[in-house]
């Protein structure tokens, strides 16, 4: 991979590991669907405002399915089910869970992308059920219906960008869609799909500064300018390679979680964290051995 491309891929995993910080403060006073919605929105306005700067053709007819199918899996979707894990879940590990996504992305691409299940990918695979296992099972995290529920939405989640990652594959070829307007087309319209419900799901109390200032950190930075590098990253390198920023975000989130919000880091979650990964460099080893086995 290029340095300037895995560079790109660590800074990701800075502001994505700061992500799950910001949903901590903003989610128990926003509320979990208008931390997404607001989220969601404010990314789509600033990318708009972006595309039409810089003349990004966005074709709006044409790419309407994909824009939308992209916005919910990408969008929608995952940030609603992180910002409810945020009120049971310490920010590692909601973001231990996100890096699973890789699997599913693995696995999604044998299915849609023709990639060879192949028997390291597959060992992989397991492994990283195992570290998950381990994870969310062992430790001083409570084990209650709520943390039960903030788990599986965050295993869904990170199917979800699995899946958006294969659909932005697919139509980001050449003479595909450009990277640019899908970023902005799915916010955008991610965005809409979440405005008509904004109105039932307004808080009781005027959140406080430090929220609305996470809510713009996390919609303009961690969603906007991370989208608008993400994208063109997966149409020139592959789902799975750039999924490889997940194994970083982890690392990332455990520290600004024990430096801004005194999070403290057990051993279950070191651990089952360090699996995960493990599993995770074997998915990407196994990749890219598959890519560079020429096809007959």
């Amino acid at each position: 991979m290029p340095a300037a491309d895995l560079a790109k891929l660590v800074f990701l995993a800075a502001i994505w590991g700061g992500s799950f910080i910001f949903l901590r403060v903003a989610a128990p006073e926003f509320g979990p669907v208008l931390t997404a919605a607001l989220r969601t929105s404010l990314a789509g306005l600033a990318l708009m405002a972006f595309a039409t700067l810089t003349d990004v053709p966005m074709d709006w007819r044409k790419n309407l399915k994909p824009y939308v199918l992209v916005g919910l899996t990408a969008g929608v979707l995952p940030f609603s089910c992180f910002s409810f894990a945020a009120l049971y879940l310490p920010a590692a590990h909601s973001a231990v869970l996100n890096a699973t996504a890789p699997l599913f992305g693995a696995a999604f691409s044998v299915l849609w992308l023709e990639e060879r299940l192949t028997i390291l990918k597959l060992l992989g695979l397991l492994l990283g059920i195992a570290g998950v296992a381990i994870l969310v099972g062992a430790g001083s995290l409570p084990i209650t219906a709520a943390t039960l529920l903030a788990i599986g939405a965050c295993l869904a989640a990170a199917a979800c960008y699995a899946l958006s990652s294969i659909i932005v594959k697919k139509t980001g070829r050449p003479g595909g869609i450009h990277p640019i307007a899908m970023a902005t087309g799915s916010l955008a319209l991610g965005g809409l799909i979440m405005a008509p419900g904004i109105p039932f799901v307004l808080p009781a109390a005027m959140p406080s500064l430090p929220a609305f200032g996470c809510i713009v950190a996390i919609a303009l930075l961690s969603s906007g300018v991370a989208q608008a590098l993400f994208i063109p990253l997966i149409v020139r390198v592959g789902p799975t390679r750039a999924m490889s920023v997940s194994f970083l975000i982890p690392l990332f989130s455990m520290l600004w979680g024990f430096i801004f919000l005194h999070e403290a880091v057990g051993s279950s979650t070191l651990v089952g964290g360090l699996i995960v990964l493990a599993s995770m460099g074997m998915v990407l080893s196994a990749s890219r051995h598959d890519s560079a086995t020429p096809e007959h």
